[in-house]
């Protein structure tokens, strides 16, 4: 699905949208310290870095009737994961919408310039916050799963169009 990928820009021209590595939206130092300042960013920077797992867990919600799964990329041998995104088959879901997850992972590996493997995260939202240091949403400076749930709404699904309405709420 993807026409190329390019180390040097980080991203991958897709005939759905670009896909950018998480890391490209990597918070400030001032951005991590203050709420107020991480909230404020742009949708997409926000969800690549700060709310990517509250975007993962509102993209399984909103689809309650398709095999919706979460995973995560860490370096390989790590503990701790530093992006998390929804999946469907070989599809992925994150602040790039939906694309090929080889894509994602390989966009991301070529951005950290060292390997790393996805991971399937088999938990619910507060223990995986809980197990790799990731907020919850009460811990923001606002609600962001009103804000996730727009930003899912933008990206048209990968399975079939004439089920895809069916199945939003």
């Amino acid at each position: 699905m993807w026409l190329s990928r390019g180390r040097a820009a980080h991203a991958v021209q897709s005939d759905l949208v670009d896909l950018h590595a998480a890391g490209a939206y990597r918070r400030t130092r001032a951005q991590r310290a203050s709420p107020w300042l991480s909230w404020s960013r742009p949708d997409r920077a926000f969800f690549a870095s700060g709310a990517c797992h509250i975007l993962a867990w509102t993209c399984r919600e909103l689809h309650p009737s398709e095999p919706i799964g979460i995973a995560a990329l860490r370096a390989t041998g790590a503990e701790q994961v530093f992006h998390a995104f929804a999946t469907w088959g070989a599809w992925a879901f994150d602040h790039s919408g939906w694309h090929p997850a080889d894509a994602l992972v390989g966009v991301n590996q070529d951005f950290a310039g060292h390997a790393i493997e996805r991971v399937e995260i088999t938990t619910d939202l507060a223990t995986f916050c809980r197990q790799h240091r990731h907020r919850m949403p009460h811990q923001y400076h606002d609600d962001p799963r009103p804000r996730a749930r727009d930003y899912v709404r933008r990206f048209e699904p990968p399975w079939p169009a004439a089920t895809a309405g069916e199945h939003d709420r």
